[in-house]
């Protein structure tokens, strides 16, 4: 099934997306950050990703964000601080993370296994990927996270699933961030590590703040190639 279909088919809101060029055999489903939408990193990861991927970067519901004075926003669940040891709106993140797990199922039945589906996301879109991919019960590709923070750290431990524990992880983050301060990024990977020591990788920008650049761009696209190689060697 195209991208476009399960678009549609996934997503009330807007979904931006980006086709396979060639015959499809991975799908990335990427998570933006509060307030945004998924044309942005639609535009960019589409640049780097190979011609039999498709890109699926879904917009997060409208509703009031408690960090932001109650303004209403697209967001995947309510935020209350950004403090680490703060209160979390743990009943949205659980219901944000059942419909990635949904989204997950429908792209694995329109064609594209799920160790050939990649889950990433940026900011609070990361946070959401890595609670959700970290309980799912199939195996997954991979999680690409991005600027952000592992949410319900303490359930996580005891609630992750065994086959995503030990699935490559990317974890980037810019020593210069003053929204998701990079030591939250850094207790964020120790507790990644411990979950899954040989696989998980984290990158620190030098400078970059609550953003991307080229350099860690360059590094996502090496990534991605090794990790979702073209099936049968095609192109």
């Amino acid at each position: 099934m195209a991208a476009s279909q399960l678009c549609s088919k996934l997503f009330q809101k807007s979904c931006a997306i980006s086709e396979a060029t060639s015959k499809q055999s991975a799908t990335i489903l990427f998570l933006h950050g509060l307030g945004d939408t998924g044309h942005g990193w639609c535009q960019l990861i589409g640049e780097i990703k190979q011609p039999y991927m498709s890109l699926i970067c879904p917009t997060a519901p409208v509703m009031p964000v408690t960090l932001n004075s109650g303004m209403r926003m697209p967001s995947w669940f309510d935020l209350y601080s950004l403090d680490k040891e703060g209160r979390q709106d743990e009943e949205g993140i659980r219901a944000a993370a059942k419909n990635v797990h949904d989204a997950i199922e429908e792209i694995e039945k329109g064609g594209t296994p799920t160790n050939r589906i990649l889950l990433g996301g940026f900011s609070q879109g990361g946070s959401l990927a890595a609670f959700a991919g970290l309980t799912y019960p199939k195996p997954l590709a991979g999680l690409l996270l991005l600027s952000c923070w592992v949410p319900l750290h303490d359930s996580l431990m005891n609630e992750s699933n065994d086959v995503n524990k030990v699935i490559p992880i990317l974890q980037c983050h810019g020593d210069s961030d003053m929204m998701v301060k990079y030591l939250y990024g850094q207790k964020s990977a120790e507790l990644l590590s411990s979950l899954n020591p040989s696989n998980h990788t984290f990158k620190t920008y030098n400078g970059l703040g609550h953003s991307s650049d080229p350099r860690e761009m360059r590094d996502i696209e090496v990534w991605l190639g090794k990790l979702l190689p073209p099936v049968g060697g095609a192109m």
